[in-house]
């Protein structure tokens, strides 16, 4: 597979594991039965909203970050990755401590029918657990993100950037701006050109008449200007 045209599989590859993960966030867990007398229901669903509340913001912030490598230079690319590693192990962490203990996962939904939020109140209210496939729906979605973060650190090397692009286009419109700039004057030099019997201000109309002002020309004042040796030379000689 050519490295350029991964950009849009791996974008694409990216927003397939945040919808796996933000699937399984909606569906039902764990399906918690209860003791009889223990609430005005016997069975208590819990879904991936109650077991792992973490999984949304991790979804969301998974997708973020495959949106932003598409614009992004290569040592932000780079930075990018390793944090959707991280958020891969961060979403496969939170299923797996689910899955070992469903009864505190789904402490919050069983709470609100039995009325307790203790944990060990719950276990006494809670008589058997029925897991789902959901929970490792979800463990998958955060194994294939941190498989995924670690391809992006290899082909994203040929992905272009914009730093060329706009860079160039950068420099070009700071450099249009440094010649569009007004000159400043320097007005002891427009003095000594003016004691001189040079009028400081013709070599400026004259390249503003004609289109003058290519590098190397004198800005400011004449050309007839004062010698600079400091030696006494006659003031504005050519």
């Amino acid at each position: 597979m050519n490295a350029r045209r991964s950009r849009p599989l791996v974008v694409v590859a990216g927003l397939a594991v945040a919808g796996i993960i933000m699937l399984s966030w909606t569906q039902t867990w764990f399906t918690v039965h209860l003791h009889a007398g223990a609430a005005v229901t016997s069975t208590v669903d819990a879904d991936g909203a109650a077991a792992v509340p973490s999984y949304t913001a991790l979804a969301i912030a998974s997708l973020a970050l495959f949106l932003a490598m598409t614009i992004a230079g290569r040592v932000v690319r780079i930075v990018l990755a390793c944090v959707e590693v991280l958020l891969g192990l961060g979403v496969v962490v939170s299923g797996i401590t689910a899955l070992a203990d469903p009864v505190a996962a789904a402490k919050g939904a069983v709470g609100e029918v039995a009325g307790v939020s203790d944990l060990t109140a719950v276990r006494r209210v809670v008589s058997t657990v029925d897991v789902t496939a959901w929970p490792v729906v979800g463990i998958v979605g955060g194994v294939l993100a941190v498989l995924l973060g670690i391809v992006v650190l290899f082909v994203q090397r040929s992905w272009p950037g914009p730093s060329r692009k706009y860079g160039a286009a950068t420099a070009g419109a700071a450099a249009q701006a440094r010649a569009a700039a007004p000159v400043e004057r320097d007005a002891v030099v427009d003095w000594d050109d003016l004691s001189a019997g040079v009028d400081p201000t013709a070599a400026d109309d004259t390249a503003a008449d004609t289109g003058a002002g290519a590098p190397g020309d004198d800005p400011v004042g004449s050309k007839g200007r004062r010698s600079n040796d400091g030696a006494g030379a006659e003031r504005g000689a050519p």
